[in-house]
């Protein structure tokens, strides 16, 4: 179980933010903790945010060796 960090706290956060605090708490998460999480943001909105933070050095993105699972880490 994934432990809920400052983003319930910060209503106004981007879903940047949001990503970021969760990966912070919870340091290898995968993309559908992360997805459980925010529950209320599409699958695509959240992998868009999560590209565009990878592309900007700000997070990493990195699948296991079958191919099944995408785990985050701050960068």
């Amino acid at each position: 179980m994934l432990e809920q960090e400052t983003s319930a706290m910060r209503p106004q956060a981007t879903i940047g933010e949001r990503i970021l605090d969760l990966v912070s708490a919870n340091p290898d998460c995968t993309m559908d903790e992360v997805m459980q999480q925010l529950p209320e943001l599409s699958w695509s909105d959240v992998f868009l945010e999560v590209e565009r933070l990878a592309r900007a050095g700000q997070l990493r993105l990195i699948q296991n060796s079958l191919l099944l699972a995408i785990t985050l880490r701050l960068s």
